[in-house]
């Protein structure tokens, strides 16, 4: 049989042989079979188990599509992953490409055995729905090349998924397409790793996150703060002076959108900052990162635990709690009112 480096290939599988489970302090995590991936996260207490135990458990998984934008695709799947790892919920998530771009950083062949297309799954429904960054947010958002297809994907979200997190500039595109706000340029790059401060601790979403807390931030713009705050249906949750918004919701919850990247590992903006100075592009240390500033030091994860709460509580509270059993019977739900919820302890 076909092999993608030394994994074995799924083309000629049976749907019932397409899944592997991974099983992180007793949750399952399934996804397509031989994704390699699945080398790095085993090594994070994660193990494989075949498909037979989760049908014996007479549980209907959490089906989440993730449309991954990001060139280094499997850098990001792990990371994504892991931050869907810490929840009691059996979850099994899909990977989506554009079919309408071709990625210069993963072959056809990866993207064709372990992706699917929009249109291979636009007649399905899922529980819910996760959109990357992309390193285009300096291009407006009509000339991106794969805009109409992304755009498409978020109208079907409106009718197919039970609730949408966006992430940095897939938050910046979401907003745009749902809500009418455009995203505008920072004067300097928005690169490290910055406190944030919780404006409305109520919502289910922030349950369980300290007033402030870390997140890593990489980007050249923002949105407008106040624009949001005038949109009836729009909610600011986290912000900070340095950052502008971090987090902002929709009062159904069917959008979240994140600014920055909760997800990331300790080194991925050494990474960015690496690649960036060997391409003699103009970069500056990232802030708050490297201990004392010095980029042979290792840098201290200080965001690992809010991404871990932020990710299981739009799971369980904005996905579990909310989709029906039978997720093709998704409606839209009532408002969530912004006031009325109990203090969290």
């Amino acid at each position: 049989m076909l092999t993608y480096d030394g994994h074995p290939s799924i083309l000629n599988s049976s749907p019932k042989e397409m899944y592997l489970e991974r099983e992180v302090s007793g949750l399952p995590i399934r996804v397509v079979k031989g994704l390699p991936a699945i080398g790095e996260l085993s090594q994070e207490n994660i193990f494989v188990m075949d498909s037979e135990r989760a049908e014996s458990q007479d549980i209907r998984p959490l089906h989440i599509v993730v449309v991954n934008l990001m060139p280094r695709k499997e850098t990001t799947e792990i990371q994504l992953l892991r931050a869907l790892s810490n929840t009691p919920l059996q979850t099994e998530v899909t990977f989506l490409y554009t079919a309408s771009y071709k990625s210069s950083n993963t072959s056809q062949e990866y993207l064709k055995t372990f992706y699917r297309t929009f249109d291979e799954i636009k007649e399905e429904y899922f529980d819910g729905l996760i959109i990357t960054g992309a390193p285009v947010e300096q291009m407006p958002f009509e000339e991106v090349e794969y805009w109409q297809e992304l755009s498409e994907i978020m109208e079907w979200s409106k009718t197919h998924v039970c609730s949408t997190l966006y992430i940095c500039w897939g938050a910046q595109a979401g907003i745009y397409k749902h809500f009418g706000i455009h995203k505008e340029d920072l004067p300097t790059k928005l690169f490290g790793v910055y406190e944030q401060e919780v404006q409305n601790s109520k919502p289910m979403l922030m349950r369980g996150l300290d007033e402030l807390f870390y997140m890593p931030h990489s980007r050249h713009t923002t949105v407008s703060e106040s624009e949001i705050n005038a949109h009836p249906q729009l909610e600011v949750l986290v912000r900070a002076d340095k950052t502008g918004v971090g987090i902002a919701r929709s009062y159904d919850n069917k959008h979240v959108f994140i600014f920055g990247h909760p997800e990331y590992d300790r080194d991925t903006l050494y990474q960015e900052y690496d690649r960036d100075r060997k391409q003699g592009l103009e970069i500056e240390i990232p802030e708050n990162y490297f201990p004392g500033d010095d980029p042979t030091k290792t840098p201290m994860i200080r965001w690992r635990s809010a991404s871990t709460i932020l990710y299981t509580n739009w799971l369980n509270y904005y996905v579990y709690q909310e989709t029906p059993y039978e997720v093709s019977e998704l409606q839209s739900r009532p408002i969530e009112e912004p006031y009325i919820q109990d203090w969290v302890i």
